[in-house]
């Protein structure tokens, strides 16, 4: 059981009335006036309250002391400060909750020592140049590929991203406006690629920008390297697909007419020829094609006009009303892509009438949408669809899709495909209008 400074203070009181009260009854026993008696009474007591309530008010400030010297250390970030802990009063219980909150900042602050001291190690050793700074421009922060990047080793904190931009050469016009893209540097002899990424953020209430410089030079070689690799297998393939029963067929026709003449045997061997130099001829045909894409020149043109070609040359069934608008695009690219997706609905064993195609165009957009009932896509399939040379069909090149999207997305709209609940495919796309606006 323990007093409270307040009862404390309260105990010295009483005290000093009784003793005050003594004191005047004892005078007045011993007859001395009464005004004296009342005096010298209230003396004695003040007295005995200051002598007894000095232990208790000399606790308190020294106690408070002690928390005023331990809270200034706090503001000086030295959490090493215990205070003693004696009694049981409120000085008592006040100490022990600045032990317990001192130990508590003092473990918070290595594990935050111990994670800043990972985070910069890891920003320090990655391959990601980046770069903070302020409202106005001025470095806060860079790692060491930054650096290198930027300014051949040199420290870049405290410059403004302009000087730096001034005196780093090659790389000034992507730091002098920077924004989300890849670009290309030549260093020591060699062609290196690079992707900048741009983004805002607020920290403390003030506006920051953090640039990330993403090296691409080896992902990139690897991709190139891989998609070669695949190319070879895939003309290799097709070459000896086409020129093994051709070289055959040849061998068997000189036989033939050294030995005797069966035009029957001929004619089969030279049609044999023929397909095959003929699907030869296509198959590479399809490569130079999408080698040699050319940018879509962009015209209006009349979306009737365009569909009601398409369909003679693959049935399908327009769906609702087409709209009076004119369309806006490259009009022999956009027919490449839906003799395409319609050739594709067909082979994959969707009946004529359930091949479907509808067009809507919004303020911005022109959104076409072909579907079918066919057999659908696995979704590995669905995944890769858009890949230049990957193909489920037996002897297809695989670029068949990837050509529809390279057009469309050179047109700068997207294009999409999703297997239909009701089985199926749906392909859809759209492109942008005349006015090159957006949709919100």
């Amino acid at each position: 059981m323990w007093l409270s400074f307040e009862g404390k203070l309260a105990t010295v009181l009483v005290l000093s009335l009784i003793a005050g009260c003594g004191c005047m009854a004892l005078l007045l026993f011993w007859q001395l006036p009464l005004l004296l008696s009342l005096v010298t009474g209230g003396l004695v007591g003040g007295l005995f309250g200051l002598v007894v309530g000095r232990s208790v008010t000399q606790r308190l400030n020294h106690g408070l002391q002690s928390l005023h010297t331990g809270l200034l250390n706090f503001q000086d970030n030295d959490f090493s400060v215990s205070l003693s802990v004696t009694g049981h009063d409120e000085i008592s219980q006040l100490a022990k909750c600045f032990n317990q909150a001192s130990d508590a900042m003092r473990r918070q602050r290595t594990h935050i020592f111990q994670r800043e001291l990972l985070l910069d190690t890891v920003l320090q050793n990655t391959t990601l140049a980046i770069v903070l700074t302020d409202g106005q421009g001025f470095v806060l922060f860079s790692n060491l590929a930054a650096r290198h990047l930027l300014a051949k080793g040199q420290l870049l904190e405290g410059r403004n991203l302009t000087d730096i931009a001034a005196s780093s050469g090659d790389i000034s016009s992507i730091l002098s406006q920077p924004q989300d893209g890849v670009f290309s540097i030549e260093r020591s002899g060699e062609q290196q690629i690079w992707h900048l990424s741009c983004a805002e953020m607020r920290m403390n209430g003030l506006q920051h920008h953090l640039y990330q410089f993403k090296p691409l030079t080896q992902e990139l070689t690897r991709a190139e390297i891989q998609t070669w690799k695949k190319v070879i297998r895939v003309i290799s393939h097709e070459l000896n697909n086409s020129l093994a029963p051709i070289s055959s067929m040849a061998h068997s026709g000189q036989l033939l007419i050294e030995t005797t003449i069966d035009r029957d045997m001929l004619r089969r061997i030279f049609d044999t020829i023929s397909e095959r130099s003929a699907h030869l001829n296509t198959f590479l045909q399809e490569y130079a094609d999408f080698a040699r894409l050319p940018m879509p020149q962009l015209t209006p043109f009349n979306w009737l006009e365009l569909l009601n070609t398409l369909q003679g040359l693959q049935p399908f069934t327009i769906i609702e009303s087409l709209p009076q608008n004119p369309g806006w695009g490259d009009m022999r690219q956009l027919a490449q892509v839906l003799l395409n997706l319609l050739k594709n609905s067909s082979e994959a064993g969707s009946d004529a009438q359930d091949i479907r195609l509808s067009l809507r165009i919004t303020r911005h957009r022109q959104w076409v949408t072909v579907t079918d009932r066919g057999s659908g896509m696995s979704p590995e399939a669905l995944s890769q669809a858009l890949l230049p040379f990957y193909s489920t069909k037996v002897g297809g090149t695989g670029l068949g899709l990837a050509l529809c999207r390279e057009i469309i997305e050179n047109h700068g709209g997207q294009l999409a495909i999703t297997n239909l609940d009701e089985g199926g495919l749906q392909v859809r796309f759209w492109l942008p209008c005349n006015d090159s606006g957006s949709e919100g």
